[in-house]
């Protein structure tokens, strides 16, 4: 369990002054221009070495992320670019960080855009977040009017922040869709190469990041990169906000260590799953996204949570947006559900894509009835491992795996309902048949 002293985000729930004299009471803006003053190359080598990966859900190591951006300009500026639409359904951590704790983002801003040599810096907010976009402008301003970032600001490096208000699409999400956008085109992802780093925003080097990535480099730059390497495993260093959501008694936002197990997590800080721990039926560790994991045969018993611990459960941390799931639900229809968002939210650009989501929701609309033949079960796997990998963004991966994990851990609930249904329509027919 993770120690108070290595929290990072010290008003995760709004109990202190969020604005810029209650940051620096908790931290925040200490020693920044002293950080700056090490240098491009030691702040990515101890970014590097603290062993961060991005927070957004696919989990690449930031220090390296940044790395890519050119040493020296060509000619073009280079820019910051931080994805806040949070739009993964059960995922609600960054919103946290833009209410209550703005000032880590915008401190983070200024030592990113050094690192990479960007003078500006853009914060793209998912369109349903009004107040979060509201929280994050004041911060700027307090920033602004203290002399911490803008021109000749006291931390030695010019840059500028902008804030950039999304209109409420699920795929601005990915980092290419999310610039497009950002440019004022149609939220559609680009084809790479060529990457970001290389050609971003308006064509010139750009790295997108996720807020949580950005928040928590300060605490880093300021503690040493060993403290942040100590937490957790190895390859799975640091703290991180988890998402608690769904069937548990207390349905939480908390900031814990890399690497509890599922159940620590959920028993310590959710008051544990609603009904008991044997009432859970599985649970999406990461976000809607990923693959569920059901309970039994050890199988949600031993997740540990961290981005190896799922993938060992042929699952995903993701967002580390845990939705818990009890006896109660109807899991065949919950992942229609689910199909659906991402049939709603599909930009249309690949036809796997455009044409797959539907036939996926339409399919298992019609399992969560029965009404659908058991080669079908086997069909809706080809059709997802045809859409997974066969489109320009994850976005196809994302839609089909939920599809698959409940496929490879529900089958037999499926064909229960298929032999139901048969069998009332048998019955039905006979009694038709008869009153003939």
């Amino acid at each position: 369990m993770l120690a108070d002293k290595d929290r990072i985000f010290r008003n995760l729930y709004g109990q202190h002054d969020w604005a810029l004299k209650g940051a620096r009471a908790r931290g925040a803006w200490d020693g920044t221009k002293a950080i700056l003053e090490k240098g491009r190359d030691a702040i990515i080598e101890e970014v590097k070495t603290s062993g961060l990966r991005g927070r957004g859900g696919a989990g690449f190591p930031t220090g390296l992320k940044w790395s890519f951006m050119p040493k020296k300009s060509d000619g073009r500026p280079q820019y910051l670019v931080v994805n806040a639409d949070e739009s993964e359904p059960g995922t609600c951590k960054d919103r946290e960080i833009m209410r209550h704790d703005p000032h880590l983002l915008v401190e983070g801003c200024l030592i990113a855009g050094f690192a990479m040599g960007a003078n500006v810096g853009y914060i793209y907010v998912r369109g349903e977040f009004i107040r979060e976009r509201e929280r994050v402008q004041a911060a700027i301003d307090e920033a602004y009017e203290a002399k911490l970032i803008g021109k000749n600001n006291v931390n030695g490096w010019d840059f500028d922040l902008y804030v950039h208000h999304g209109a409420g699409a699920y795929i601005c999400g990915e980092e290419t869709a999310l610039l497009e956008s950002l440019e004022g085109k149609k939220g559609q992802p680009r084809l790479k190469p060529p990457f970001p780093a290389n050609v971003g925003l308006y064509g010139c080097p750009t790295t997108v990041q996720n807020v949580e990535s950005i928040a928590v480099v300060p605490d880093i730059m300021r503690r040493g990169a060993s403290w942040f390497a100590g937490i957790g495993r190895p390859n799975n260093t640091g703290t991180k906000l988890f998402c608690i959501s769904g069937h548990v008694e207390k349905p939480c936002n908390v900031e814990e260590a890399m690497g509890i197990p599922l159940r620590e997590l959920l028993e310590t800080h959710a008051g544990g799953v609603r009904g008991g721990w044997d009432n859970l039926l599985a649970v999406i560790p990461g976000g809607s996204s990923m693959p569920l994991v059901p309970a039994g045969k050890d199988w949600a018993d031993s997740l540990v949570m961290d981005f190896d611990g799922c993938r060992d459960k042929k699952s995903a941390l993701g967002t580390a947006a845990v939705i818990v799931m009890d006896k109660s639900t109807d899991i065949v229809r919950a992942m229609a559900r689910i199909s659906y968002f991402y049939k709603h939210e599909s930009c249309g650009q690949c036809t796997p894509c455009r044409e797959g989501m539907g036939w996926m929701w339409r399919v298992l609309t019609r399992m969560a009835e029965g009404r659908a033949q058991k080669r079908e079960i086997d069909m809706l796997m080809q059709v997802t491992q045809q859409i997974e990998g066969h489109t320009i963004c994850a976005f196809g991966d994302g839609a089909a795996w939920p599809v698959q994990g409940l496929l490879r851990h529900f089958r037999p609930e499926i064909e229960r309902r298929i032999d139901e249904y048969s069998r009332n329509s048998h019955t039905q027919g006979a009694v038709r048949e008869a009153a003939e």
